[in-house]
């Protein structure tokens, strides 16, 4: 099915938004709501979305500071990202959703959960990060983090289309480098006015982004909605310690393991989409 790039005009934000839907049966199908991680856009979701686009009606924005979402200076906290989610579904006329986090949303996704279930119909959470309030001292570690996650290596700047490719095919993200990831990669970045070439996720989202999720904790109460928790072989959730908050918290979840890294919708998008798909159809 088609996808289409859609915009939301509200009073706080820009919001572009990719959109899995025909007109005519939107009504029949239930509402997905599909978030990308740091750094990264909704393009990441174009396997999922084609594989799922038959039985929901998919949406997923860039996030704001994002893709091609209006970038403000200011405000990037998961109060205000929250509400911006909020009003794309109510400009969708949609009560509740399917939710899917990746990475920095699945924590925000926790937090959305706790503090208005009643917009989930379901959350699936693919490898989240930094679910607890990280000590404050971390703050001084941040400029060494800036330049050595592998999530933010891609932002650049480089000289050269050529040379953000080259970087592009030595991160774990695009491994493989399929079709799929090179179209991922081709539209996160784009010619800056000085002549280089860089991403498209700014600075100012990236340093508020980041001291927001070591700021506030994502589980600090129990969550009843039905969850998935999706924790690759080589991602970031290796171990039983940092799946045990979620179990702890979430009183309704399951946990798949699946190969491939913190990308696995990207590396594995086949197995990724399969997970997903059957959870889905198991509610």
């Amino acid at each position: 099915m088609v996808y289409y790039r859609k915009t939301l005009n509200s009073s706080n934000i820009q919001l572009s938004y990719l959109e899995w839907q025909t007109e005519e049966s939107q009504e029949k199908k239930q509402p997905l709501l599909l978030l990308h991680g740091l750094a990264d856009s909704a393009l990441v979701w174009l396997s999922l979305g084609e594989y799922l686009a038959n039985k929901y009606h998919i949406v997923a924005p860039d996030m704001r500071g994002h893709g091609e979402s209006e970038k403000p200076e200011t405000d990037y906290s998961f109060e205000t990202t929250i509400a911006d989610l909020e009003a794309l579904m109510k400009y969708l006329n949609w009560s509740s959703a399917h939710i899917l986090g990746h990475s920095w949303t699945g924590k925000l996704a926790c937090i959305w959960a706790r503090k208005n279930p009643e917009k989930f119909k379901s959350m699936i959470l693919a490898d989240p990060v930094f679910i607890g309030k990280m000590p404050g001292f971390l703050k001084i570690t941040f400029p060494l983090l800036y330049r050595t996650l592998e999530t933010l290596k891609g932002m650049g700047p480089f000289d050269s289309f050529a040379e953000a490719e080259t970087q592009a095919k030595e991160l774990g993200k695009y491994a493989g480098w399929s079709e799929f990831q090179q179209t991922v990669f081709r539209e996160s970045i784009d010619k800056k006015a000085d002549g280089k070439w860089g991403s498209k996720f700014v600075i100012p989202a990236r340093n508020e982004i980041f001291t927001e999720v070591m700021r506030v904790p994502g589980l600090t109460e129990y969550i009843d909605v039905p969850t998935l928790f999706i924790q690759p072989e080589k991602g970031v959730n290796k171990s039983d310690v940092q799946v045990k908050p979620y179990r702890q918290y979430l009183r309704n979840l399951k946990v798949e393991k699946i190969p491939g890294n913190h990308w696995a919708f990207l590396v594995e998008p086949e197995k990724f989409n399969q997970i997903v798909g059957g959870f889905l159809d198991s509610l």
